[in-house]
């Protein structure tokens, strides 16, 4: 089964929102594929302010959080592995969602890097699906 916290993440993003809260996120830039404005981390973490007034074209995929904002005036585009996110709360209440530390997979790729494939692909390469145990 796939992982619950994309799902979750993206509820009580909604429910903050419905709430007039402003949504927060907490990001663990310790996580390989983390891309964030690094003049802002403390401690190897990042507090972002993910309302839609605050950032623009929001992706939450099961993969992978992006979104463009400004930090300092300076427009940047941000990538965060869905493991590398440790809540998400209200900045009025601290209300919301925390998650335990996962442990530190590789992420998949990023979402405009993705190559997409075909089962034609597969079977002209002669590879055979596989499993692989993560722990």
């Amino acid at each position: 089964m796939t992982s619950q916290k994309p799902y979750l993440i993206r509820a009580i993003h909604e429910w903050l929102l419905d709430n007039a809260s402003t949504p927060y996120l907490l990001v663990n830039t310790d996580h390989e594929g983390v891309q964030v404005p690094t003049d802002f981390v403390r401690d190897s973490r990042i507090v972002l302010n993910i309302a839609p007034d605050a950032v623009r074209d929001l992706s939450i995929s099961n993969d992978w959080l992006s979104f463009s904002a400004r930090f300092a005036g300076k427009p940047m585009d941000i990538f965060i592995p869905i493991v590398a996110v440790q809540a998400i709360y209200s900045k009025e209440n601290n209300e919301g969602m925390f998650f335990p530390e996962e442990e530190m997979p590789t992420p998949p790729p990023p979402p405009e890097k993705t190559e997409p494939t075909t089962q034609n692909d597969t079977k002209k390469s002669g590879s055979r699906p596989s499993l692989k145990v993560v722990k």
